[in-house]
Parts: structure tokens; sequence; C-alpha cells
């Protein structure tokens, strides 16, 4: 039985190793270029390969001390990568939106995009600045993307103002030029995170259009006072990054969980639930809560299929005139 013990002890150690490894390897890979990330590849394996021959001779004081000094070196390594503001970024994540209270209850937003989009890379650039009214918002809505599975999707929030403009507010990584985005590489604070605010013949435009992404627009049932307080959040959230940029990470501050903490903090009874990180089923999850349009008379695909929104080319039309076009279905 002691023999047993000690082989499954000596398992169980050279498993974590394995694992610790694996980890630090690939926070290696996504923070330190060729050569020398090859250099500490090598470092890495050896210290490893060492740990693992310490357990299998019994030395499991020796493998924890080595494992310790591991640990210690990259994780001051780690605490000491800060995420920064002045690299060389793509053009639509190039500026992040701010606000300022401009009095008489009025703010006054910076960096709204506007481009006009003619493939999934090249549009017409446009950012604008604007003086609006939040008492003046009278819907709000969220704008889902599927681009690949459906468990996933890009989620925005929308908006709608009563002379017919909308703001559409959505948390992406902040790519540099050149770079491609990795869902591991999220974990391993490998992009900045920016809010974006943007016109609707934009934001969406580029996702139904030029990407060509399943893209769905769901009406969430607000009071007039959450629907104004959730702008200043986002607003407020917009300055922070501006002040202190954060990391973006692939489970816990992404697309739909900042949205869903900002949410939270002015509406009551929104409890944390895993469709928050399988997006692609937030919309069965506002379902639940009874916040869609028809939620107690309409089944949760019927929804969907209202939901689902067309390509519906920007050309000649307004930035009100469009927004009426993809709320449609909701109209019908």
């Amino acid at each position: 039985m002691r023999r047993f013990l000690r082989l499954c002890g000596q398992g169980f150690g050279g498993a974590l190793l394995l694992v610790l490894g694996i980890w630090i390897g690939l926070s290696l890979h996504f923070q330190i270029g060729a050569p020398l990330v090859y250099v500490l590849y090598g470092g890495l394996a050896v210290a490893i390969l060492g740990g693992l021959r310490m357990l299998w001779r019994g030395q499991l004081a020796r493998a924890l001390g080595l494992t310790a000094v591991v640990l210690a070196v990259w994780a001051l390594w780690w605490a000491s990568l800060a995420p920064r503001q002045d690299r060389d970024w793509m053009a639509e994540v190039s500026r992040g939106v701010t606000a300022e209270p401009v009095g008489d209850g009025l703010v006054f937003v910076r960096n709204i995009r506007d481009f006009r989009w003619s493939s999934p890379t090249e549009a017409v650039e446009t950012w604008y600045d604007v003086t609006v009214d939040p008492a003046q918002i009278t819907s709000v809505d969220m704008i889902m993307s599927v681009w690949d599975s459906p468990e996933i999707a890009h989620t925005l929030v929308s908006f709608g103002f009563a002379d017919g403009r909308h703001i559409v507010f959505s948390g992406e990584i902040r790519r540099e030029v050149g770079e491609e985005f990795s869902a591991i590489g999220g974990f391993f604070k490998r992009y900045e995170l920016v809010l974006i605010a943007a016109d609707e013949r934009d934001i969406v435009h580029l996702r139904t259009d030029a990407r060509g992404e399943a893209v769905s627009l769901y009406p969430v049932a607000m009071g007039a006072a959450q629907r104004k307080a959730l702008f200043l959040a986002f607003l407020d959230y917009g300055n922070d990054l501006a002040r202190e940029p954060r990391w973006y990470h692939t489970l816990w501050t992404n697309c739909t969980t900042m949205p869903y903490r900002l949410v939270r903090q002015v509406a009551e009874g929104v409890v944390f639930d895993l469709r928050v990180i399988l997006s692609g089923r937030l919309p069965g999850y506002l379902y639940d809560l009874g916040v869609l349009p028809g939620a107690r008379t309409a089944s949760l695909a019927e929804l969907k299929a209202r939901a689902a929104l067309p390509r519906r080319p920007v050309a000649g039309l307004s930035s009100a005139e469009y927004s009426a076009l993809l709320r449609q279905g909701w109209r019908d």
C-alpha cells in the first residue's frame, strides 16, 4: 500500500509539473519573441525534467524547492507586465470612448466611430464627437454577432435616443497593426481591452455585410432610470480605461462579461449564469429573466427568428434610417 501511495504521489506531482510547464511555456510564447523565447523554453524544460527526476527518486523536498523557485521567478516577471496605451493600434481600435458632463444633464461623448466598410479590413475612417442627453434614451438593445461556434457570440449594447440616433458600445481586444486574435492568447495578457463607441451603420454593417456574420438584435426592457444609469456606466468605464488601461481576458474581461458587470450595477435580480460565459446562449438567459419583448407569449425560437438581421446596404441611408430598418422585425 505504501508503494502504491508513493506512486500515486509521484504521478500527481509529475502531472502538476507538466501542467505548470505548459502554462508557463504558453505565457512565454505570447509575450516574448524569438530567439530569446527559445532560450527560455530550454531553461524551463531543464527545470521541469529536473523536477520530474527528483520526484522519481523520492526527493520530494528538493522537487518542491525547485518548483517554488521557478514559480517565484515567473510570478515576478508576470506581475511586471502592465497594459499600455501607446502601441501601434489598428485604426478601428485606435480610439476608446471617453466623455464628460457639460451641464444641464448633458454629456459630451468623444470618439464615436463611423467607418464605412468595403471589406472586413478596409474602410473609410471617420470619428466624431457629440453632445447627448441621457434622459432622452428611449431604448436599449443587445446585438449579438456569431462568427464561428454558435456557443460564442460578440455582444454589443446599443442605446437609442428620441431623435433616432443610436450609440453602440463594444468591448474589444485592442489589436496592434498586423496582430491576429487568439482566444488562448487572451488568457496570457496578450491584448489590452478597449471600449468602442460606434454608429450602427459602422459596427453592425461591418458584421452583417463586410464580415458576413450571423447578427441578431434583441430589445431589452429597462426603465428610463436604468437606461440612463447604464449608459453613464459605459461612459465611466471608457474614462477608466483611458486613465488606466486593462488587459482583455478571454473568460473574465471580454465583450460579454464587461457589460454584464455594468448591468449588475444598475439592475436588481441579475445573477451570474453560465450563459454569460457561453455568450451564444445569452438570449436564453434574457428570455428566462423576462426582459425580451414577447417573452410571455412567444417561444425563444420565435424571438430568435425575429431578432435575426439581414444584410442591409448603408449607401444613401442616414444613421437614423439605417437603425430603423434594423428594427423592422420587431415592429411587424
